[in-house]
């Protein structure tokens, strides 16, 4: 494939993802709002909200089986590696794994920097459920 093609198919990719994600925001609020309830200001700010809060976990899921994949890649390239060093370059499979263990560990990492930026005080301080701040007392 010649680079402008896959940098097409990369800009397409993009904004089919962007669309499928407003479709998502848009379909919560017009399930919330049929559902009985008013559609109002409060409601589609209390449906967007939670879309957010499975967004994070969406995030947070794609970061483990992204590493999962990385790390399968890494033990591949290793094979690879070991068969023909000509071919594959070391540096590779230790870059894959390096990104593997990045992903791996990125929630935790989040997690715990957090919790030392904003305190554990009131729950979970990642993503839109927000953050209690101490002020001085």
């Amino acid at each position: 494939m010649k680079k402008s093609n896959k940098s097409e198919i990369f800009k397409s990719a993009i904004y089919i993802l962007g669309s499928l994600g407003l479709l998502l925001i848009a379909g919560d609020v017009l399930a919330a709002s049929t559902s009985g309830s008013q559609l109002d200001v409060g409601t589609m700010s209390e449906s967007i909200y939670n879309t957010f809060t499975k967004l994070t976990q969406l995030i947070t899921g794609g970061s483990y089986l992204a590493g999962l994949g990385f790390s399968v890649a890494a033990i591949m390239k290793f094979k690879q590696h070991k068969d023909n060093p000509t071919q594959i370059p070391i540096g590779t499979p230790i870059a894959l794994v390096f990104i593997a263990a990045a992903l791996l560990f990125l929630p935790t990492i989040l997690g715990i920097a957090g919790n030392t930026m904003f305190g554990t005080e009131g729950g979970q301080t990642a993503g839109p459920t927000g953050s209690i701040i101490k002020g001085n007392k």
